[in-house]
């Protein structure tokens, strides 16, 4: 039965799944979740999904649409590499991060990644022109469907600090300077910038 109506997130990685293929339309996540039934919503970097058929064990498949592939860093992965997953909420689960909705705003590349002590690192990521305005400092952003707060921001960049937990148990901690993420502005702040807009 295909799930309806609408799916949200919170941010906050259950497991990081492995690529198994990928390409086209398709994509194969190598993932264990106790009971996974197709039309589910799985946000796969941040970008909700729906679980297709055939749903073999320890393996999920989804399709991508054109829409998909071209606002997200989907189309770009390859075999072996690691992915950040979440299922839906269900009604009276907590939100642990924010509401995230699994609509990728943008793309955007890793400007500088710091390593800091005791297991911390810094993380700078450009602010792509559409999401300018969206991102403020102690906001909230979705990176690859992760919950962060944003420490620092400035005209074309902003910062967030990761604590060692999300570096070991998301796939944040293998990016690196170049890499391409993808970005969920705050739902609150747009819903905000388009009050404003349109007073």
């Amino acid at each position: 039965m295909v799930e309806s109506g609408i799916k949200m997130f919170s941010g906050i990685i259950e497991k990081e799944g492995f690529v198994k293929k990928a390409g086209g339309s398709s994509l194969w996540v190598s993932a264990s979740f106790p009971k996974v039934n197709p039309g589910e919503s799985i946000a796969v970097n941040g970008a909700c999904l729906t679980v297709v058929p055939p749903i073999k064990k320890n393996f999920l498949a989804f399709d991508l649409s054109p829409e998909t592939l071209r606002l997200t860093t989907l189309g770009l992965l390859k075999t072996g590499q690691t992915v950040n997953l979440e299922r839906a909420l269900k009604l009276g689960d907590v939100i642990g991060g924010h509401l995230v909705s699994g609509h990728v705003d943008s793309i955007a590349r890793v400007l500088e990644k710091k390593d800091l002590p005791k297991g911390f690192c810094n993380l700078r990521i450009e602010v792509p022109k559409d999401l300018m305005g969206l991102i403020t400092r102690k906001g909230s952003i979705a990176v690859d469907g992760v919950s962060l707060t944003v420490s620092a921001s400035g005209k074309r960049y902003f910062e967030a600090a990761l604590i060692p937990y999300t570096l070991k148990h998301t796939n944040l901690g293998k990016l690196k300077k170049g890499d391409w993420v993808n970005l969920e502005a705050d739902l609150l702040a747009r819903y905000v910038a388009a009050y404003l807009k349109n007073r």
